[in-house]
């Protein structure tokens, strides 16, 4: 795939008319979310790094040229200038990991106005995408109380590439690790995974299959007990870790877990087995987990996939990519529903005196202010500065916000944080 051809058609056909009308002056764009869902508190930032790869990286090979060409839309002039496209503009973000709210200017884009138009598209999407799936991978931590999380949606991903995005998103946000073997190899994120209910039907017995994996992955094997019974297999497993076999772990994805996991920890701790640990699987979200929790119900771990990886309450989040100046004037639009804040702004967040996040204030960027200032440059005329926006560096820096969150921000029930318009 093009990576210069992953946009739409009127971000080019716009760039053309601009360059004809003489319309290059400095423009500046910046993403942001219009509104905070019902089913948000707060958002986490997440896609930085990989948007500052493509806009580093960002040309027309000549293959790009000539499908361009093959439409018949476009001059010979601006092809040309297409052909020797580079970023040479700014970008002011804020820091992937941190915590963020509604309309709070996350990107800002500045450069030419052609250029920065062609890559509405691709930042759009870049940011988008993570922040979304960091955004509900947060709230599952929110209300873990400790447990350990681990992504496993790879398979109900929205394609390959999307799924390995989220991965990395959900590990900036506090997973453990993933399923994902090509998210573990690109972004160092710890890789697990247990075994299929296809595994245990292979053999002639569920014991036999426990015992033949166990042999092939004696380190920290973990049994998915509920192929046939589950109360069965706990006894099987419970058995075989009795005779000294190692067992981590057992895996429940199906059935009524609120009603199942109390009796499979009840048999494992009669029978002995106190450190063996469950993990529960099975379309399982941060309303499940909250549940659950809430409950008592003895689970040590989490599986999560589908509702994780297609964020299945809040798909999308009203996000923007809109045009804020155009050679040093304010621009805004100012349509029903869809009024934009104009001009370039700045992010300052305000603590209380415990040190808790108290309230956020967008000013013009000249105002000024003593508060904590989020944006910082990223990359000036087309190189990157050095900000740190490693996975690691993330992860540590939604663990910082998280911590200095308010309490009653971090469960399922809405509460809204104060974000003042300057």
């Amino acid at each position: 795939m093009s990576t210069a051809l992953l946009t739409d058609l009127y971000e080019l056909t716009m760039a053309e008319s601009y360059r004809r009308h003489g319309k290059t002056g400095r423009a500046v764009f910046s993403i942001s979310v219009r509104t905070m869902p019902a089913e948000r508190n707060f958002f986490v930032c997440c896609g930085l790094d990989s948007l500052i790869q493509y806009l580093t990286s960002f040309t027309f090979s000549d293959e790009d040229i000539f499908y361009l060409r093959s439409l018949d839309k476009f001059t010979d002039e601006f092809l040309t200038w297409l052909s020797t496209f580079r970023f040479n503009g700014d970008v002011i973000a804020v820091p992937e990991g941190r915590i963020v709210f509604e309309s709070e200017p996350l990107v800002r884009i500045e450069g030419s106005l052609p250029e920065v138009q062609i890559l509405e598209t691709i930042a759009l999407n870049l940011i988008h995408h993570q922040t979304v799936i960091a955004s509900k991978a947060a709230r599952m931590i929110a209300v873990s109380k400790g447990r350990g999380l681990v992504d496993f949606g790879l398979r109900r991903a929205h394609g390959p590439e999307g799924g390995t995005y989220a991965a990395r998103a959900t590990y900036i946000a506090g997973f453990l690790g993933t399923s994902n073997v090509e998210a573990g190899r690109l972004y160092g994120i710890p890789v697990s995974g247990t075994m299929a209910h296809s595994y245990v039907l292979v053999f002639s017995s569920e014991e036999e299959a426990f015992r033949s994996y166990i042999k092939s992955f004696p380190i920290d094997p973990v049994l998915l007990i509920d192929t046939y019974d589950t109360m069965t297999g706990v006894a099987t497993a419970a058995r075989l870790a009795t005779e000294g076999l190692p067992v981590s772990a057992v895996r429940i994805d199906s059935g009524d877990i609120a009603s199942i996991v109390p009796g499979v920890r009840q048999y494992l701790d009669e029978h002995d087995q106190n450190q063996i640990r469950i993990i529960a699987t099975g379309g399982v979200d941060e309303y499940d987990i909250d549940r659950w929790l809430k409950a008592g119900v003895p689970i040590d771990s989490f599986g999560v996939g589908t509702k994780l990886l297609t964020s299945s309450d809040i798909p999308f989040l009203d996000m923007t990519y809109k045009l804020v100046e155009y050679e040093g004037i304010p621009k805004s639009k100012t349509s029903t529903g869809k009024v934009t804040i104009p001009g370039k702004r700045e992010i300052y967040r305000h603590y209380d005196t415990s040190g808790m996040m108290d309230h956020d204030e967008v000013v013009v960027e000249t105002q000024g202010n003593l508060g904590e200032k989020l944006l910082e440059t990223v990359i000036l005329n087309g190189r990157p500065t050095g900000v740190d926006n490693s996975i690691q560096r993330s992860r540590g820096r939604f663990e910082e916000d998280f911590n200095r969150l308010p309490n009653g921000m971090k469960g399922v029930i809405q509460n809204r944080y104060r974000v003042i318009i300057g």
